[in-house]
């Protein structure tokens, strides 16, 4: 009987890898297949959280909006792992320096409160010229070590909400002292002013999107598992 292994990620056990025995030969080069799936993966999980960024709230007295791109990062590095889910959101950021796919800006800051997804009103910039910009890198390092506890199991156990905590300070790690450069003059170390502006206002709104990434992964493993017959192991 040949041994099987379990898939160690959401991905992998929903999307099992095409043609995982072929190969496409180019000038010599010999390409698997299976990173056709891969990178069908990463792009689609890049949109998604361009879908989830124009999920937006303004906040009064702070040039960074509450959006659904959080829950999106989790979910993402929760769902691919650690390289794949790093490489959706560097995927995500490139796109955003050309088309409109990072947080509505303008609109909101003409007066709009709520914007949800529809009319489109996204934003293009390079991250750099961005106050918010670096949450948008550390989406990257959050999508990363997410991916990378995920792929320990800690997706699927009762360590999935320390994930998601890990995850999202990740983000912060970035786009605090980012923010603070922006609205300090240069001075990387966030003040309390940043803070008010970067952080307090997000805490709540975090922990809900964290609690929905918690309660939405291990439900998405037991119905991955009972559709295909088995249940997942947690190692």
């Amino acid at each position: 009987m040949q041994a099987t292994t379990s898939p160690r990620t959401l991905a992998g056990a929903a999307f099992p890898p095409l043609f995982p025995d072929r190969y496409l030969t180019l000038r010599g080069l010999h390409i698997p297949l299976s990173l056709v799936g891969d990178a069908l993966l990463v792009v689609g999980f890049a949109f998604f959280t361009a879908l989830f960024a124009q999920i937006a709230i303004r906040i009064p007295e702070t040039p960074v909006p509450i959006t659904g791109q959080t829950f999106a990062v989790l979910l993402t590095g929760a769902s691919l792992g650690s390289v794949r889910g790093a490489s959706s959101m560097t995927v995500y950021m490139l796109l955003g320096m050309f088309l409109p796919v990072f947080a509505p800006g303008e609109a909101l800051a003409e007066g709009e409160v709520l914007h949800f997804i529809l009319p489109w009103a996204g934003t293009e910039s390079f991250v750099w010229h961005l106050s918010s910009g670096g949450y948008i890198v550390g989406f990257i390092l959050g999508a990363y070590l997410v991916g990378l506890l995920a792929e320990r199991g800690w997706d699927r156990r009762a360590t999935v909400p320390l994930a998601m905590v890990a995850g999202n300070v990740a983000i912060y790690v970035i786009g605090l002292p980012w923010l603070a450069y922006f609205t300090q003059s240069g001075d990387f170390i966030p003040s309390d002013q940043t803070l008010r502006w970067g952080l307090y206002p997000f805490l709540g709104g975090d922990a809900i999107k964290m609690l929905l990434a918690a309660l939405l992964l291990p439900g998405a493993w037991w119905l991955v598992g009972k559709i295909r017959g088995k249940r997942p192991r947690e190692g």
